[in-house]
């Protein structure tokens, strides 16, 4: 039993090693065109996403879209580890890194492709302030493919919260979302 799931889980990283070039070769495609190209790119993925285009099909053209918008807006380019751990992200896997080795970049790969489907996708953090750093830090890469950013902090109002909440992705904590999460289902139970 050992052994087979050792098996699976080398063929599965052997798997994602080989989206890590496609990645690559994708970006190097995304270099030649300007920043209204780009914007169109994303908004045709959001529309394939929208059709019912599973996320596996979208994965290598996504990732590639943000690692050129991290090179436009933000001087970064995602290093194959951290496509890797993007892609692991994806598939429901943990990836652990250490202090410095790029998460708040490494997780604005799947963040992006959970957010093509306009469902509202969440980034959980440890603190407000690292909340607030990160979706400050990596706004401008999703402005730049036509995504919304919102932050929830302890400080945020209800107004600001459910504004937040309906962008395209929410940076927060689990202290705010668990609450929260309580304060609507105590208002629904008010309103019935």
């Amino acid at each position: 039993m050992t052994l087979l799931r050792r098996l699976w889980s080398k063929q599965r990283l052997r798997n994602w090693q080989r989206l890590v070039l496609q990645v690559q070769a994708q970006d190097a495609s995304h270099s030649k065109v300007d920043d209204a190209q780009l914007h169109k790119a994303s908004l045709s993925l959001r529309y394939r996403a929208l059709s019912g285009e599973p996320a596996e099909k979208l994965l290598v053209p996504a990732f590639g879209l943000v690692r050129q918008a991290a090179q436009r807006a933000l001087g970064m380019a995602h290093y194959p580890v951290q496509i890797l751990g993007g892609i692991a992200l994806h598939h429901g896997a943990i990836a652990v890194m250490q202090t410095g080795e790029g998460k708040t970049l490494t997780a604005t790969l799947p963040l992006y492709l959970a957010a093509l489907s306009q469902q509202g996708t969440h980034l959980i953090t440890a603190n407000d302030y690292l909340a607030q750093r990160d979706a400050e830090l990596m706004r401008p890469l999703f402005e730049r493919l036509g995504m919304r950013v919102g932050v929830v902090t302890g400080d945020s109002t209800p107004e600001q919260r459910r504004a937040a909440y309906a962008a395209d992705i929410t940076y927060t904590t689990a202290k705010e979302i668990g609450f929260d999460f309580l304060r609507d289902r105590i208002a629904q139970r008010q309103a019935q």
